[in-house]
């Protein structure tokens, strides 16, 4: 059976969808039916409404979003403007589909974008102790900078950790500059 997929931009409507999607695959007990789970990690939300609609209204981004053809909310994935890179956060997939090849499709569909806005790299922030997670990204080309960034723990915005938490940067080149 073949799968149609469609990734296109999120809208302000989707934002209680989104936020419900996020939520759901990064935390709580539902988010352990996935692989990409950080509920043993932190406690709290991953994120709220206010922060998704500030995400879709950045011009200086995008929240991409994948559906299935019932119009069924699968992923998303948020891309933000560094200059002359794409930071990419947010990669969400539901933890039922996880392994179904909707996170890859929406890796894809960002380098798409960081190629058509010419954009030399795309760079993430990944929770160092996700080593499972960091070998996936590895395996599609991304790699380690040497970079660490401390985790926001007086944020509960970002989640309460259970222990101490740093993240790694991940980095991958899409194009030479001025190419």
């Amino acid at each position: 059976m073949t799968r149609t997929l469609s990734i296109s931009p999120a809208t302000l409507e989707q934002v209680p969808e989104l936020v419900r999607l996020v939520n759901g695959a990064y935390r709580g007990e539902g988010s352990k039916r996935g692989w990409t789970t950080e509920a043993d990690l932190l406690d709290g939300i991953r994120t709220d409404e206010e922060t998704m609609r500030r995400l879709i209204d950045d011009p200086n981004g995008v929240m991409l979003e994948c559906r299935n053809e019932q119009n069924e909310l699968l992923g998303c994935v948020n891309l933000q403007n560094q200059n002359d890179e794409l930071y990419l956060g947010m990669l969400t997939v539901l933890p039922e589909l996880q392994g179904a090849g909707i996170g890859k499709e929406l890796l894809s569909a960002s380098e798409q974008y960081a190629r058509e806005n010419k954009f030399s790299a795309i760079v993430m922030s990944v929770i160092s102790i996700r080593s499972e997670l960091i070998a996936w990204y590895e395996r599609r080309g991304y790699q380690r900078t040497g970079h660490t960034k401390p985790f926001p723990s007086s944020d509960p915005r970002f989640g309460i950790p259970k222990q101490a938490l740093e993240f790694i940067v991940l980095r991958k080149r899409i194009q030479e500059n001025g190419s």
